[in-house]
């Protein structure tokens, strides 16, 4: 008997399937497509109807139907299995409990979870006051599922043990944490709880937001819910599902940061939105954007970090080639302000929004900075920086000239500065590190290797607490790890001598750009990073085996590897709460 994968595969047309994602036409045999996971001008996608594959001979993505959908809709293989089957018309029932297990009991959980969070609210006069406050209604909450997590230590827990499920499970899935002392807590606690959808629709994760009369010092503002084999925050929008259809007609989108921001721009009428629910804006978030618009409309909080929020999202987008407009907020902190104290006003201030170089002309260009040659000079040169980030040459001509006739300097003298720079400078500090990283080409973990090394280096505290911490070095700067550590021997080999020296040159770089009071908090965070990394490698190199398992029908195999994967998460779970071990002992 076929499995299931095989008996959908033979069921789907791949490029029928792709047709439904994006334009494709024939090409002899074959069918050819701007690639969907890249920014490109010529069709580099080809798929085979013989073959039933595809490939990107511009990026080298490439695969079956499955491959195609997790790359395209940010899935795990189980999720997608799970879609396809249901587009096939394949029943599931050759799929063994256990492995239906993994992955179904984290929806049922979370919607279950969702349910008890919506029951919750109304019988909360401290949330609905809260919510009256805010200025949201009783149906838009509705729409949303807006919830409610009491402020006891354990009702979540216990009300989904009564139902059935393990507590194994019930931590998996990211709903309650496990102390040393083998307590269990719920992760929400006395919060408004906003439910995160996949882009099916289907509850995955949450966002919850303090009340005010539980605020603490030492509690997050925001907490999301962990990594999951379903859930991942760096890949979805919230309010996605809801408004995808609306972003599509309209051919733009308002990013806004918040959920309170996205439910009152919708509640003002506001529909082709979404939020990034606390995090920052990524390269998944802007891929899952691209197949439906290339405008971006940005609404930040009017607040410091909100603009530098701001910044970080124009420099992304506008380097992937997107359109950017920044949205002025004029009086109002923030837009769900804006829509409860002014109806109408984001949608007047959509209309008149400026493009993301105009914004950033009028923030750096102000009458003071030109009267002052050094002042002009770093803005000249930031502007200069997001310029050549910008992916479009036609874009970069244009405001090249632009800053010329802004500025009074010369087009060839700009041009001139331009290539001196090198992408140094947007934000001082951490973009010219940033920039070094991105020259090189390093990957995620190498990136968080060389920064904590070079704490180490400008700090004996950080080089003695790396001393314990070899086993997370990648085996390619082990040599370089001993030496600043001092726990090993000068090497004569000249790649190494030059990173060594490249690491301790940057160390006096990041003390200068970190306040003393915050050096262990980002040698903590860099060293939580470093332990997830190591965990996401394993967990990468876990799905992979999993994958060729499938593929050879070795369930036992499977099964295996998934509880190894199941430990990978947990592990990734316990570095993540114990963030949240203050807020868990209050």
């Amino acid at each position: 008997m076929a499995r299931p994968s095989e008996e959908i595969k033979d069921r789907l047309d791949l490029v029928e399937f792709i047709k439904g994602y994006i334009e494709v036409r024939p090409a002899g045999k074959n069918f050819k497509a701007l690639c969907p996971f890249h920014n490109e001008k010529t069709p580099s996608f080809v798929i085979s109807p013989e073959r039933q594959i595809w490939h990107c001979f511009g990026c080298g993505e490439g695969g079956d139907v499955f491959k195609f959908l997790m790359r395209y809709e940010n899935l795990e293989f189980y999720e997608a299995l799970r879609v396809l089957a249901e587009r096939a018309g394949v029943e599931l029932r050759s799929v063994s409990p256990e492995d239906q297990r993994q992955f179904g009991i984290l929806y049922e959980l979370n919607g279950a979870a969702a349910d008890f969070f919506e029951e919750a609210l109304p019988k909360s006069k401290t949330a609905q006051d809260y919510i009256k406050r805010r200025g949201l209604k009783e149906e838009t909450a509705k729409e949303f599922a807006v919830g409610y997590a009491p402020a006891e230590a354990d009702e979540l827990t216990t009300s989904l043990l009564r139902k059935g499920f393990a507590i194994e499970d019930i931590v998996r899935a990211g709903l309650t944490i496990k102390t040393e002392k083998g307590r269990y807590f719920d992760r929400f606690r006395g919060r408004i709880m906003f439910p995160i959808h996949n882009h099916f629709g289907k509850v995955v994760g949450f966002s919850g937001r303090i009340l005010p009369e539980f605020d603490k010092e030492n509690v997050g503002k925001y907490i999301n819910s962990p990594d999951t084999p379903i859930f991942n925050k760096s890949r979805l929008l919230y309010g996605f599902w809801q408004s995808k259809r609306d972003i599509s007609n309209e051919d733009k989108v308002l990013l806004v940061e918040g959920q309170m921001d996205f439910l009152l721009a919708w509640q003002d009428g506001i529909r082709n939105v979404f939020a990034t629910s606390g995090t920052a804006l990524t390269g998944e978030h802007l891929r899952t954007l691209r197949r439906i618009t290339g405008n971006i409309i940005m609404g930040f909080d009017k607040d410091e970090a909100g603009q530098l929020a701001a910044e970080r999202s124009i420099d992304l987008a506008g380097a992937n080639d997107f359109s950017v407009r920044i949205m002025s907020l004029g009086e109002h902190k923030d837009p769900a302000d804006a829509a409860v104290n002014e109806p109408g006003f984001i949608k007047r201030a959509m209309d008149d929004a400026i493009s993301g170089m105009e914004y950033y002309f009028e923030r750096y260009l102000t009458p003071e900075t030109m009267k002052n040659i050094s002042k002009k000079k770093l803005a000249i040169r930031v502007l200069l920086m997001k310029i050549k980030a910008l992916w479009s040459p036609v874009e970069r001509s244009h405001w090249i000239h632009e800053l010329a006739s802004e500025s009074g300097i010369k087009e060839n003298d700009l041009i001139e500065e331009l290539e001196k720079l090198k992408l140094v400078s947007v934000e001082p500090g951490h973009d010219v590190i940033e920039d070094e990283f991105k020259k090189r080409k390093l990957e995620r973990r190498d990136v968080v290797v060389e920064q904590i090394l070079s704490l180490a280096a400008g700090d004996d505290r950080f080089k003695n607490e790396m001393k314990s911490r070899g086993d997370l070095v990648p085996s390619h700067y082990i040599e370089v790890y001993k030496i600043i550590s001092g726990v090993g021997e000068v090497v004569q080999d000249p790649q190494i001598q030059n990173l060594v020296n490249l690491i301790v040159l940057r160390s006096g770089f990041l003390f200068d750009l970190i306040p003393e009071e915050k050096l262990q908090i980002e040698f903590n965070n860099l060293l939580k990073e470093l332990m997830l990394e190591q965990l996401r490698e394993k967990r990468a190199s876990i799905g992979a085996e999993i994958a060729v398992a499938e593929d050879r029908g070795d369930d036992k195999k499977v099964l295996v590897l998934l509880r190894e994967f199941d430990d990978v998460l947990r592990k990734m779970q316990d570095i993540e709460n114990a963030s949240q071990k203050e807020e868990v002992r209050s």
